[in-house]
């Protein structure tokens, strides 16, 4: 009798129907049922797009399953060996683990963002790399069990750090890696536009090992160049259209502000006596008290990891419901205070205007800023009168090229190859935003600001 392939199904509305052998579903099914991977179906994806894009409501869980998946295709295509396979699909599905509240607008909590979602990931993973979650993995894998070097190397992989096999970190963390071959069509997918769409089939297709000075990377055959270009161009889209929409921005600016004057209140301020003692409340204070010490200098490593260390039993507990439950109570206050107007324009969709500044209008605006909020300095705060730069990049080949092989076996980047992505190449769009609180807009200084820029 012929043995059967067993696969296991996920239905997804981005890739369809997505199947895992037995043996991968081994491989995963622990982790997707760990606390800390379910976290992720309580952490949106896109922050808070869905103000303006209203179908954006799906999670950090959904994408983290779709980037297994591409990835489980990408290593199945370039014939990796069950062991690397292992190691590259795990990286894949726990890529995202470090995710706090609505995604990346949570980092703005952090001076000049000096800790991203990436540096809480190897806390997460340490909590994996235990005996009593080893012993029954290893128990269903006996013929790929894990251990701390593995972890290791999934870690660094993630990170980009992956020297030994930069080939496997590629598929994980690159400019052509399952990561963003999954974010594209999903956030596209979600957000109810077309722009980040292409032709991931094909994509796969032309997927191929490349030897460079650099050892074995992943890139493309030359019938590829075309789908990267598509790929590339639909990443530009989206970042320009989605990830950095004027009222994306200023929606994420009402968070973090919002979290931010939490952060300085919370340990005086009476009315938020009740939040002091809750993960959420701690972990802002701590925050502020952080930001406080560094001021405007750049952290050292040992000062992030005493943070980090000191604050991950909080911050593992957080998804986007903490930050909403409490949005919501304060909302209903009324009380004259930065908190609690900040709460309910989140709430309601209080939406600041939104002004885009060319550049030859980026200093005159500064000055104008400067003078109003002197001359309302007791009335305005300074969430409500902001100016944010936004600088925008598609393409890096400075830093990690995608490469290109031809069928006599020569290879080059792809912008050697392309005009297309050529032009695009370490080119950065500066974008500067003006946010005008919407209870401002009336105030005859403000609506001559509004004329001048």
């Amino acid at each position: 009798m012929h043995s059967q392939n067993h696969f296991h199904v996920i239905k997804d509305p981005v890739h369809g129907v997505m199947q895992f052998s037995d043996k991968e579903n081994n491989w995963i099914k622990p982790f997707i049922n760990h606390p800390h991977f379910q976290r992720l179906r309580h952490v949106r994806q896109v922050g808070m797009a869905d103000l303006i894009f209203p179908g954006a409501v799906y999670t950090r869980f959904n994408h983290s399953l779709g980037c297994c998946y591409v990835g489980s295709q990408i290593a199945n295509k370039i014939g990796l060996i069950d062991e690397e396979k292992q190691l590259v699909i795990l990286a894949c599905l726990l890529h995202d683990i470090g995710h706090g509240p609505f995604s990346h607008a949570f980092e703005n909590l952090f001076s000049k963002k000096c800790i991203r979602h990436e540096e809480w990931t190897p806390h997460f993973l340490q909590e994996f790399n235990n005996e009593d979650f080893l012993s029954k993995y290893n128990e269903d894998n006996k013929y790929f069990p894990l251990n701390a070097e593995k972890f290791e190397a999934i870690e660094q992989m993630i990170m980009h750090r992956y020297t030994k096999n930069k080939l496997l970190s590629d598929i994980v963390s690159s400019q052509l890696d399952a990561d963003r071959l999954d974010y594209l069509l999903r956030d596209s997918h979600f957000c109810g536009v077309k722009y980040g769409e292409f032709d991931l089939r094909w994509m796969l297709h032309c997927l191929t090992p490349i030897e460079t000075e650099d050892g074995l990377r992943l890139g493309v055959t030359k019938k590829g160049i075309g789908v990267v270009e598509h790929y590339l161009v639909a990443r530009w889209l989206m970042i320009r259209n989605i990830y950095h929409h004027d009222k994306k921005h200023a929606a994420e600016h009402l968070l973090a502000n919002f979290l931010m004057q939490l952060a300085k209140n919370i340990p005086d301020a009476d009315f938020l006596k009740p939040y002091r003692s809750t993960p959420l409340g701690q972990l802002l204070i701590n925050i502020n008290k952080f930001n406080l010490k560094i001021k405007e200098k750049k952290p050292s490593q040992q000062e992030k990891e005493k943070f980090l260390n000191e604050n991950f039993s909080l911050y593992k507990k957080l998804c986007d419901y903490h930050v909403l439950v409490l949005i919501s109570e304060l909302a209903d206050l009324e009380i004259s205070h930065d908190v609690v107007m900040l709460a309910k324009r989140i709430q309601y969709r209080q939406m600041p205007k939104v002004l885009s500044l060319d550049i030859d209008q980026i200093h005159d605006a500064h000055v104008l800023v400067e003078e109003l909020k002197k001359k309302f300095k007791t009335t305005i705060s300074e969430w409500q009168l902001e100016i944010i730069s936004a600088p925008r990049l598609c393409y890096a080949e400075d830093i990690d090229p995608i490469w290109v092989l031809n069928s006599s076996g020569k290879t080059s980047k792809i912008n050697e190859r392309s005009l297309l992505v050529n032009s695009m190449a370490n080119q950065y769009e500066h974008a500067c935003l003006l946010f005008i609180d919407c209870a401002l807009i009336e105030i005859s200084e403000i609506q001559e600001l509004i004329g001048r820029v």
